[in-house]
């Protein structure tokens, strides 16, 4: 549970840090995760991975939601 959260946050920083990725995170948030965390997990998960991603981004959004507002809705 520990690693899944450590995932998480490197890939909240990874969408804040890069608007590239957060483009792509956008377009094809499977195939954006799939390159950053180098896990295949099943579509169940990897969709739930996903929603906690863009919940994190919603909550830390002091800063980013200028840059990206609209993103994720």
């Amino acid at each position: 549970m520990e690693e899944l959260k450590e995932k998480i946050e490197e890939v909240v920083a990874k969408v804040k840090a890069d608007p590239d990725f957060a483009k792509k995170f956008q377009e094809d948030p499977v195939k954006a995760l799939e390159g950053v965390i180098g896990i295949d997990l099943p579509d169940d998960k990897i969709n739930d991975f996903i929603d906690a991603v863009k919940a994190k981004i919603k909550l830390d959004d002091s800063g980013l939601l200028g840059k990206i507002k609209g993103l994720f809705n």
